[in-house]
């Protein structure tokens, strides 16, 4: 890459809590977070009772922060924590990017049912602004008193990734020094459910197995995809002096498709997006991938396939988080990078229990590379380094 860019800081919420020491040792444990809905006959991961306090915080703080949906609470809470870490001050000059599959899910739900059952005279005048995707880095920008770009966007399941791809560019290009980046969904909605349900992705309501998404399991007969709910967001600099880590390698990559849902059998623009990342870095190179690996059966082959026809001599140690946090949709990827470095970080990979061969391996981890992919093939990449002075 042209620059060395580095992540300085980062926040993350999710099923496992906000803290990230606690975070970690929610990972270290073979529990999942996914439950069954108390009522509704489907499975969720909602954030932790901690994330909820702060939430209810928050919410204290301003009239308006009453109003904005969910994900933008959630944004709002983890942007904070990245740009406290970044030590970034007040009013300086930094992009973000958050991206979001989504967006204002439950506001918008809200809104389009009160507008169903009462005459148009009577729908709210915010409607329209506070159900756009723009809200999420809208607010955050004025929450932090930045000066800089902002954007928000939606590429499906692999929004939070593309964001990152999108602040790098930036970063590369000398238009901005410093930029916030992620993700943040809050899906949890019996209209977002009954859509993942329409789609046969979920997992049966009357499943009783302990892991009701078994993603990367390849024998699995069944879809398993169970929604959750969260936010995580980067700090990114352009050549930082003690980074957390450096984005070593970027990728992208598409497919044709007949199914607005649909990735090829052997995951085309994975292998495109992954190609892209490695460049000129050897296979070898890599220590461990954090797969999307969304726990249906059509996802997870295409995604084990296309790891294949990259790795072709040895396959590196693969894992995921959404067997124990659920899948985030637009905010997955974020939450997978929180993943990658808190493994990292400790020198330690955790896998799925119900995998074959040890579930937690010690080994020092230098390079991670992450995927994630969206509806009709939307796919990237990213390989993180560990600093050379990290003493992990």
């Amino acid at each position: 890459m042209d620059r060395a860019i580095g992540i300085v800081g980062y926040a993350a919420l999710s099923a496992l809590g906000a803290e990230r020491v606690a975070v970690w040792k929610a990972y270290q444990s073979p529990a999942t977070a996914i439950r069954r809905h108390p009522v509704r006959p489907y499975f969720e991961a909602p954030a932790a009772s901690v994330v909820e306090q702060n939430l209810r915080a928050l919410r204290a703080e301003n009239k308006y922060y009453r109003k904005v949906d969910r994900s933008v609470q959630l944004a709002l809470l983890a942007a904070r924590g990245a740009y406290q870490e970044a030590g970034w001050s007040r009013g300086a000059s930094f992009g973000i990017n958050l991206g979001s599959s989504r967006g204002a899910t439950q506001t918008f739900e809200q809104y389009h049912d009160h507008f169903q059952n009462h005459p148009r005279s009577q729908t709210a005048p915010l409607t329209s602004p506070l159900t756009t995707l723009g809200n999420l880095s809208a607010w955050v920008g004025r929450d932090l008193g930045h000066r800089g770009p902002t954007i928000s966007h939606s590429v499906t399941c692999s929004s939070a990734l593309h964001a990152l791809l999108n602040g790098i560019a930036w970063l590369r290009s000398g238009l901005a020094q410093r930029f916030l980046v992620g993700g943040s969904e809050a899906p949890l909605t019996p209209f977002t459910q009954a859509q993942m349900a329409a789609l046969k992705i979920t997992p049966a309501a009357q499943n009783t197995g302990a892991f009701p998404c078994r993603a990367m399991e390849a024998h699995k007969t069944q879809n398993g995809m169970v929604l959750g709910e969260g936010a995580a967001v980067f700090a990114l600099e352009v050549d930082p002096p003690r980074p957390l880590a450096w984005i070593e390698g970027i990728g992208y990559g598409t497919e044709d498709f007949d199914h607005p849902t649909q990735i090829s059998p052997n995951g085309l623009s994975l292998q495109r997006s992954m190609r892209m990342a490695l460049a000129d870095l050897p296979p070898e190179a890599i220590d461990l991938v954090v797969l999307h690996s969304p726990g249906t059966i059509q996802g997870d082959r295409a995604e084990r396939e296309a790891i294949k026809a990259i790795f072709p001599q040895k396959i590196p140690t693969g894992t995921t988080n959404k067997w124990k946090i659920g899948h985030t949709l637009g905010a997955s990827a974020a939450l997978s990078l929180e993943f990658a470095l808190l493994q990292m970080q400790a020198a330690q990979i955790i896998r799925p229990p119900y995998l074959v061969g040890p579930r937690i391996e010690q080994k020092t981890i230098r390079r991670v590379l992450l995927n994630a992919v969206g509806f009709g093939g939307n796919a990237a990449s990213i390989i993180i380094r560990k600093p050379e002075n990290s003493s992990s």
